[in-house]
């Protein structure tokens, strides 16, 4: 009996205590100034979790303005559009040396100067080959017509007379034929000179056009009216830099080196990098808002438009992480954009309609479970809560909180220091 009655005393105390000290528990929370604290109310509406990428402004087409694929291995700029310029079509961009060219091109005119004389020189060759073989035929024939003449009346004469005659007037004939195979003879050999020389002057003419066009291909023109962007010189790049310079003036690129960018940013998107551990959660059409550094007071609407199937690494770091090229296409446009201006991007994962919904900052663990602090006047209590889905900067609520009901966004002051 004694020791039941001393079991029941212990019970007994325990209660008591246990009573005193959630008493004291809520006199805390009434001292901790309930009004005092921020707070937001428990609405009902559409849970939306985000997750954020950082990105980078491109335009979906641009124009590549490269060094051209002639004229030396070794090009020097000597002129070059300042980066982020506007220029309009037919503006010179880049402007390489000529020197070189220029030389070569006073050479081949120099050749195509002395392959027209070589011509004139050949055609009045053959005009006077062939008016000298037109004279020895003209008179030949003449002397064949007067033989022929004699010949008529050599029945009249003695027969060796006769036949000197007729000998004398075949061979005129004779010479006449040869001397016509020799004007066509010298009419054939003087058009082929004419023709070698017309050929080499064909050649000379098309050097000096092939040098004239390489000279023009060495001033780079804007195709269209646009801001111009200058591309990294990996030329100039440092061995243990992570990005090389912009070209400059005085550089030297390799023929068909990209230079400068000439980007439609009528059409804009932005290419963000995903690791592997939220490519999972991803899905082309989802909704994206973004928000460009440069342009804090706007925020534009996306679409999630293609991921790659295959991670590559990213050296940017170390040890190298894996990840996936994800582009967003933006369905809004700025005239202030430009392109390689970085911004964020929160890309929408779920959404949840007519669910309770709390800031994330409002949910708090205490002895781990989920705890949120409603606030009634001056009066703070805590509630056990369950967690539906939990986003970046939403906490949707499954039970403990109903709508109207307003939490607290830090946790009171007493309980915070207790729970240390």
């Amino acid at each position: 009996m004694m020791k039941r009655s001393a079991i029941g005393a212990i019970v007994v105390l325990l209660v008591a205590a246990a009573a005193v000290a959630a008493v004291s528990s809520v006199a805390r929370l009434r001292r901790a100034g309930g009004s005092s604290l921020p707070t937001a109310a428990v609405a009902k509406g559409t849970f939306v979790d985000y997750l954020q990428l950082r990105g980078e402004v491109r335009p979906v087409k641009s124009v590549v303005l490269s060094a051209p694929m002639s004229g030396g291995s070794d090009l020097q700029i000597i002129e070059l559009a300042r980066n982020g310029s506007i220029v309009n079509a037919g503006d010179v961009v880049v402007q390489f040396d000529t020197t070189v060219q220029q030389r070569t091109l006073e050479q081949k005119q120099s050749e195509l100067k002395q392959a027209e004389s070589e011509i004139e020189k050949a055609v009045a060759e053959q005009r006077r080959r062939e008016q000298a073989a037109q004279t020895a035929l003209d008179q030949s024939k003449s002397a064949s017509g007067r033989a022929k003449l004699d010949l008529e009346g050599a029945d009249l004469r003695p027969r060796v007379d006769a036949e000197h005659l007729a000998l004398k007037a075949a061979d005129a004939e004779q010479g006449v034929r040869e001397l016509e195979q020799k004007l066509e003879s010298e009419r054939a050999s003087a058009a082929a000179d004419v023709a070698s020389a017309r050929q080499k002057r064909d050649k000379a003419l098309f050097d000096v056009r092939e040098t004239e066009r390489t000279m023009a291909g060495m001033t780079v023109r804007a195709p269209a009216t646009g801001p111009i962007t200058l591309l990294p010189n990996r030329r100039a790049a440092s061995v243990f830099a992570q990005s090389a310079p912009e070209f400059r003036p005085g550089d030297r690129a390799f023929f068909g080196a990209p230079i400068a960018e000439l980007p439609d940013l009528s059409r804009i998107q932005m290419a963000c990098h995903v690791d592997e551990v939220d490519r999972a959660r991803l899905q082309s059409g989802r909704g994206v808002l973004v928000r460009v550094d440069a342009l804090p007071d706007r925020e534009l609407k996306g679409t999630v438009s293609d991921i790659s199937l295959i991670a590559r690494p990213d050296f940017s770091s170390f040890p190298p992480t894996r990840n996936f090229d994800l582009i967003i296409t933006m369905a809004d446009n700025d005239g202030r954009l430009k392109s390689g201006m970085s911004g964020t991007a929160r890309v929408e994962l779920e959404q949840l309609n007519g669910v309770l919904v709390v800031p994330a900052g409002a949910i708090f663990q205490r002895g781990g479970r989920a705890v949120a602090y409603v606030v009634k006047g001056s009066n703070v209590e805590p509630r056990a809560i369950t967690v539906l889905r939990r986003g970046r900067d939403q906490v949707a609520i499954a039970r403990g909180l109903t709508e109207g009901d307003r939490v607290a966004l830090k946790e009171p002051d007493d309980l915070a220091g207790s729970a240390r």
